[in-house]
């Protein structure tokens, strides 16, 4: 039978390219792609053959091992490569490589420097594919944020109607979380690193190897240094194997672009509903249909931008568990927890936001909806602005106006007429009063902060375009 993950249970990342950017496929060929860097850069020191290379690189494709037996021994040892280290060497024999090409395979490294360097180098592409689709994201975002500076809808705190707000800043807020995630996504990028340790993180093996090959003109730090850079990862300089802060970053910045997303969602997901209908997503064929009831248009986009957030907390949750408990020169079982849990992490942030990408270029805005929704809360929902600018006019000052907008929610009577029958025409005339209760006049600085994250947006965007 198949064994392959294709996502069936994972609706957030299937079908994405998260599916085979960090599929099994993917991770067996990074650990083979470092193992293959790693004799190379050897042989271009001079401490094997290129012949070595040659055949090493022959033998590093994961399209010629049986993954599902590969899986199948894992448990033998606790994780994927050492059997896949036996896996190379019988292929090794097979293809007549010479012996040497066996010796210099792994030479003075352990499982952990090929696990943690190749899950950085799926990392590094995932991570390239969810900023790009955070961009697309921010696009989107940054489009209904300017068109509808000037939208008066209702803001809704805890639930319920509040005050007048603009629904541009309502996407201006959206857009400013996916603006700080993805500068969080960028930081923890640039960081991808090298782990190149040895067995306890001394490199002894290669010391004690380089000591013996009197011909040999370099050091191990050099060597490590090419290695970095033959696989487009930084080096520190030190192995960084009880030091787990690298991959905390790393979740954490997946966790944020997660649950920035996640609110993305959730909101249209509460404005989507009938009953307000403020906004809906675009209308796509072979989304969002139901099994039972052909009439539904379900929001697809928003319940997967919401799942992913309902998924990452655990994950995140076990990756600063495996570190806070990390022990000795290489952990029992902390280690180990990490790799699915960040792994997951990586793809759940990638489906997200591959789908918000969707969802935030092709929103569809109800204007009319977010009027009437404004006008059920009818002259209330201005009532701080009434408490502020009235109470020098009203005996009893701000609590007598609150008092006076119970009585209007209560008794059901016109908020406007009970403030007329308190306030003497000499003190504030009609069309005074009648302003007061216009909610476009009562939108603070809304329009600034809008302004603020638009300008962000766009320097950003300039950023993007240079380094493409």
């Amino acid at each position: 039978m198949d064994g392959a993950d294709y996502g069936v249970l994972a609706p957030a990342w299937a079908g994405t390219a998260a599916a085979s950017l960090s599929s099994d496929t993917a991770f067996v060929q990074a650990m083979l792609d470092v193992e293959a860097a790693w004799v190379q850069v050897q042989a271009d020191a001079g401490l094997c053959s290129s012949k070595d290379a040659q055949a090493v690189h022959a033998v590093a494709s994961a399209q010629r091992y049986d993954l599902a037996l590969l899986a199948s021994k894992t448990p033998d040892g606790a994780n994927a490569l050492i059997p896949l280290l036996g896996m190379m060497r019988e292929l090794l024999a097979h293809d007549g490589a010479p012996a040497s090409a066996s010796t210099a395979l792994h030479r003075g490294a352990t499982s952990q420097d090929i696990i943690d360097t190749a899950l950085m180098l799926v990392l590094s592409k995932t991570l390239a594919q969810v900023q790009a689709d955070l961009c697309s994201t921010a696009d989107g975002l940054a489009a209904l944020s300017q068109a509808h500076r000037q939208t008066v809808c209702i803001a809704r705190s805890l639930t319920q109607h509040a005050l007048p707000t603009t629904f541009g800043w309502k996407a201006a807020s959206w857009l400013s979380a996916i603006l700080d995630a993805e500068k969080q996504l960028e930081t923890a990028s640039l960081q991808l690193r090298l782990q190149w340790g040895g067995a306890v993180g001394t490199l002894a093996s290669l010391e004690q190897f380089l000591a013996g090959n009197h011909t040999a003109a370099t050091t191990s730090g050099q060597l490590s240094s090419q290695l970095a850079e033959h696989l487009g990862l930084q080096d520190t300089g030190a192995p960084w194997h009880t030091n787990r802060m690298p991959i905390l970053q790393l979740g954490s910045a997946l966790g944020a672009a997660i649950a920035a997303l996640g609110t993305f969602g959730a909101d249209v997901l509460t404005a989507s509903r009938p009953e307000i209908g403020e906004l809906s997503e675009p209308r796509e064929a072979g989304k969002g249909g139901s099994s039972a009831m052909p009439q539904k248009q379900n929001p697809v986009r928003s319940v997967l931008l919401r799942n992913a957030a309902f998924s990452s907390p655990g994950l995140l949750s076990t990756l600063f568990t495996a570190a806070g408990t990390a022990v000795d020169e290489r952990p029992d079982g902390g280690w180990h927890a990490e790799w699915s849990a960040l792994r997951e992490l990586a793809r759940l942030a990638a489906g997200a936001a591959f789908h918000g990408s969707f969802l935030a270029n092709g929103l569809s805005v109800n204007l009319p909806a977010m009027q009437r929704n404004l006008a059920l809360g009818g002259d209330a929902v201005l009532s701080e602005r009434l408490a502020t600018v009235l109470a020098p006019l009203v005996a009893g000052g701000k609590p007598a106006i609150q008092a006076l907008v119970r009585r209007s929610l209560n008794e059901e009577l016109p908020l406007r007429e009970l403030l007329r029958a308190q306030i003497p025409a000499q003190d504030l005339s009609d069309a005074e009063l009648t302003e007061l209760f216009d909610p476009e006049g009562y939108l603070g600085a809304a329009d600034r902060f809008t302004a603020t994250v638009l300008a962000e947006y766009s320097a950003r965007k300039e950023l993007w375009q240079s380094q493409n």
